[in-house]
């Protein structure tokens, strides 16, 4: 998908450092689930994670732990 599809498509992704709360701190459910991820993928992540950071680093875990769609 093009830059220009990307931002028409309603359906495309927001990339995080686009949100504008992603600079907020991360959600109890973001952290639930990288604690979950980590676990499975024996590593650790911070507590003070942005929303946007917890999503990226979701996503990096997703893909190492083979649960990324």
């Amino acid at each position: 998908m093009s830059e220009s599809q990307a931002q028409t498509d309603p359906t495309a992704e927001k990339d995080p450092s686009d949100w504008v709360t992603g600079d907020e701190p991360a959600t109890g459910p973001q952290k639930s689930y990288l604690q979950t991820l980590a676990r499975e993928a024996g590593t650790e992540v911070p507590d003070d994670l942005t929303k946007a950071d917890a999503s990226r680093k979701i996503d990096e875990l997703q893909e190492e732990t083979g649960r990324g769609s």
